[in-house]
């Protein structure tokens, strides 16, 4: 009964992390392609089949650890689209709203997801299902996560972008060279630390913590927002 419990609940969160990911790289690739890098479109990248973009890792071996752990938060992330920034018509400037465009994605999908509740509820005074109501939040959820997760200003990170693009050109060349240790740096804070805070039993945990109040913080603005 728990191993059926556990798979259903990794259902519940298979398609709205799905679309997260997915829809957030494709903003990537139209955002890229719309300032002048056809990169994405030629390798057939901006496809909206999950196929072309699911990573084992990132979309399925790291949040199957959230579920199963009981994290209190869960995100994941796709395959990189390809962008060729050196093709982007003004690429400094440019780059910033190519990194922009993913975060944005998965902003809008937590505006429709609310706008439906508050639909229901405002306007036509009658409830979801549950199974609805559950979806609805979960993708709320996963995509101020995933949006949240992004936008830490760490190359090759979306926040790593924009900040590149919004330095004065020395500092954004500068802050370019970190790059090669930024998946480093992530893997450093989303596993070693945590892992040497359980060690010495302290909580250094910075990203889930920055997580999960980060998310719980924009549910309640946004609830009140939208009048629920």
């Amino acid at each position: 009964m728990e191993l059926l419990e556990k798979a259903l609940s990794i259902g519940e969160w298979a398609v709205p992390l799905v679309l997260a990911v997915v829809l957030h790289e494709i903003a990537h690739g139209w955002a890229a392609l719309r300032f002048g890098d056809t990169t994405a479109r030629d390798m057939k990248r901006l496809s909206p089949n999950p196929l072309r973009h699911v990573d084992p890792v990132g979309t399925v071996l790291f949040p199957l650890v959230l579920i199963l752990t009981k994290a209190p938060f869960v995100f994941g992330w796709a395959k990189p689209v390809p962008v060729d920034f050196s093709r982007l018509r003004h690429p400094k400037k440019d780059m910033v709203w190519v990194a922009l465009a993913g975060p944005a994605m998965n902003f809008l999908q937590v505006l429709c997801a609310f706008g439906v509740l508050s639909v229901f509820e405002n306007a036509f005074h009658a409830e979801l299902s549950p199974d609805v109501q559950r979806f609805l939040l979960r993708i709320i959820v996963l995509n101020l996560s995933v949006m949240m997760f992004n936008l830490i200003p760490v190359l090759p990170m979306d926040g790593g972008r924009i900040l590149t693009g919004l330095l004065p050109l020395p500092w954004a060349v500068r802050f370019a060279k970190t790059e090669r240790y930024g998946f480093a740096i992530i893997a450093f804070l989303l596993i070693l630390l945590p892992v040497l805070g359980d060690y010495i039993g302290r909580d250094f945990d910075i990203v889930s913590g920055f997580l999960a109040f980060g998310v719980q913080k924009l549910i309640v603005f946004l609830a009140g927002l939208f009048g629920l």
